[in-house]
């Protein structure tokens, strides 16, 4: 089998992770947590960084520090992980699907400012829905498969609608818009270590911001809010959220490799594309001038979506569709969904994502490339 995404264990992991075990140093406190922090703030370029238990949680905080609450909208593009909505509807806030574009596969931006200019008001310093006064609180942009839109018109347009951003860059470390890395444009950004992202934890997340009070808070609130070093006294509803110094060891490790991982990602993503960019009926992302993605996860759109997914199975090549658009799914079907000709499912219904593990060989990308060319010309 060659698989979809797995993680690169080809470092200081054992070592870091058995001195954790030697010293008996394994939950929350350690060293490794806060070292692992410095190292993601020193690569991203924010002043904080709070580590979490995964990228869900790191959302549902940020989302709850930006004050978004049961009375209010949050914005998030219509393909995304399931993580990015249910971090909204964790704080009782009524998710708002926006379409996407469809050589990006970002959030549409257009389509946002004529959503935003026909439909909503902004009054008190608010932006309400005109249909029933609802404040639409936030947006969040999702950095979909490690591509960025166009940030610069996504701020201007918050910032015109009274709209808190904060960034689902969980699939996204490594990704810069106009030199500035990804999760550092936004009033807080969000990252993901699960199994498949370009470094792994196992689980794990991180918050970055370059706000010191929200920094404190997020820390605060991950550790129970417990509010006294000596007694158990907790001043607030908290969670335990915190990474624990096992899987942050790991981490360490891993952010040692990875400006080795990213080298690799776009060797992976020339190689495709040099071997399926003349193949009949096979299209890529795009990605806008001023945008330096990590190249995640490589997907290609085609009309034979079904059969590729068995041809590929059938010769031992994992592969995945892409998440099912987030207005079809049984909880959300009676969420707005702002679309003009529904670019979401049209996505969904001709995206396969290939094999693209950092520690991949040239010689199974070929294999993968020669099975893609094989159906094209049946």
């Amino acid at each position: 089998m060659i698989p979809l995404s797995v993680p690169n264990i080809s470092g200081n992991e054992w070592k870091y992770i058995k001195e954790c075990l030697d010293t008996n140093w394994v939950s929350s406190v350690g060293s490794y947590v806060g070292r692992f922090e410095k190292m993601l703030a020193d690569f991203v370029g924010s002043k904080y960084a709070i580590a979490t238990s995964n990228g869900t949680s790191a959302l549902h905080v940020s989302l709850q520090l930006a004050g978004v609450n049961s009375s209010h909208c949050v914005i998030v593009p219509n393909i995304t992980f399931i993580a990015s909505v249910n971090a909204v509807k964790y704080t009782g806030a009524s998710p708002i699907f926006m379409d996407i574009d469809e050589s990006d596969w970002q959030i549409d931006l257009d389509l946002l400012e004529r959503f935003l200019s026909r439909q909503t008001i902004v009054k008190n310093g608010a932006c309400h829905l005109k249909e029933n006064s609802k404040i639409i609180k936030a947006i969040m942009p999702v950095h979909v498969l490690g591509n960025v839109c166009d940030m610069d018109k996504l701020m201007t347009i918050a910032d015109q609608y009274k709209l808190v951003v904060i960034e689902d860059s969980t699939e996204s470390l490594g990704s810069y818009f106009k030199g500035k890395h990804t999760g550092t444009l936004g009033l807080m950004g969000n990252f993901s270590f699960n199994g498949n992202k370009i470094i792994s934890t196992g689980g794990g997340g991180m918050i970055v911001t370059d706000d010191e009070k929200l920094a404190m808070q997020a820390k605060h609130i991950t550790t129970q809010a417990k509010a006294s070093p000596d007694e158990y006294y907790h001043d607030q509803v908290g969670y335990n959220y915190r990474l624990v110094n096992l899987l942050a060891a790991m981490g360490v490790a891993q952010m040692e490799q990875l400006p080795g991982f990213l080298i690799r990602k776009t060797e992976i993503y020339k190689r495709y594309i040099s071997g399926l960019e003349k193949v009949k009926g096979i299209g890529f992302q795009k990605s806008e001038a001023a945008v330096k993605p990590n190249n995640w996860l490589f997907t290609i759109t085609t009309n034979r979506k079904a059969d590729l997914l068995k041809r590929l199975k059938e010769n031992g090549v994992e592969a995945r569709p892409l998440w099912v658009p987030m207005n079809k799914l049984p909880m959300f079907t009676d969420e707005l969904f702002v679309s003009e000709s529904d670019v979401s499912q049209k996505i969904y219904d001709h995206c396969v994502s290939l094999p693209c593990s950092t520690g991949i060989k040239d010689e199974e990308i070929d294999q993968v490339i020669s099975l893609v060319q094989g159906l094209s010309h049946e």
